[in-house]
């Protein structure tokens, strides 16, 4: 009769895992046929370096936001009307986009790298958000390195019924103003050639796909998503450090 063999520590060990790595998928499993949303926690930040600048919160108060703006011009070099906008874009989202934790200053970076806050081609913003002369991009028929997009809104936004243009301060493509435009002003018109408009709608752009804006791999990929290019992700973030540190 042989003796009974020993059970091998490593190999107890193993089993362990495996029966536990098991258990998990099962309750996984049984949570999505039950309907039970899991969370899963984000990994490391993979570009911390690339995180939204740290900026002290917007005033929640409309008042103050016109005050704490007029102050913030001068060393912001932002004008305070557009300061205005994207720090009542912030506001709104506080509560529409909590956990994105989207700040005026990134969106302060993308409309100076966008149209100059709204004043490209020597126009500026009038005392409702808008640009004087409309800021309008260059067809997109494909040449120019631009992509080709035939016109989807009957030239209702960009009044080119052939092709899609950029419009607005922050250079909405109609077809994407159809997904996000906002009413960020409460006049009951969502309207992507005014800026408080147009911050909000890019917040919510911005805070696609569940971003926390306060990670730098989720900044970063966001920006790219507003425009698929590295040189435009470094240059918003200038813009937008440059901001934040106006008003230290």
């Amino acid at each position: 009769m042989s003796s009974p063999r020993r059970s091998d520590p490593a190999e107890a060990r193993q089993l362990e895992m495996l029966l536990a790595a098991a258990v998990v998928l099962v309750l996984l499993v049984g949570a999505g046929l039950a309907g039970v949303v899991v969370a899963v926690r984000p990994g490391p930040d993979e570009a911390p370096g690339y995180a939204q600048p740290a900026a002290a919160p917007a005033p929640a108060d409309a008042a103050a936001r016109r005050t704490w703006a007029a102050a913030a011009e001068p060393a912001t070099g932002v004008p305070a009307r557009a300061l205005v906008a994207y720090a009542g874009a912030e506001v709104a989202a506080r509560d529409e986009l909590a956990d994105c934790g989207v700040s005026w200053v990134t969106l302060a970076g993308l409309g100076r790298v966008e149209s100059n806050h709204g004043r490209f081609g020597g126009t500026a913003l009038d005392d409702q958000g808008r640009p004087g002369d409309p800021v309008r991009g260059p067809e997109l028929d494909g040449t120019g390195g631009n992509r080709e997009i035939r016109d989807t809104d009957g030239g209702r936004l960009d009044g080119d019924t052939t092709y899609d243009r950029a419009v607005g301060p922050l250079q909405f493509i109609p077809s994407t103003w159809a997904l996000y435009g906002a009413d960020g002003d409460g006049d009951g018109v969502d309207d992507p050639d005014d800026l408080d408009d147009a911050a909000l709608a890019a917040a919510r752009y911005l805070c696609e796909d569940d971003r926390d804006l306060r990670r730098g791999d989720d900044w970063r990929a966001a920006v790219l998503a507003y425009n698929r290019s590295q040189a435009y992700v470094d240059r918003v973030r200038r813009e937008a450090v440059a901001a934040a540190d106006g008003v230290r």
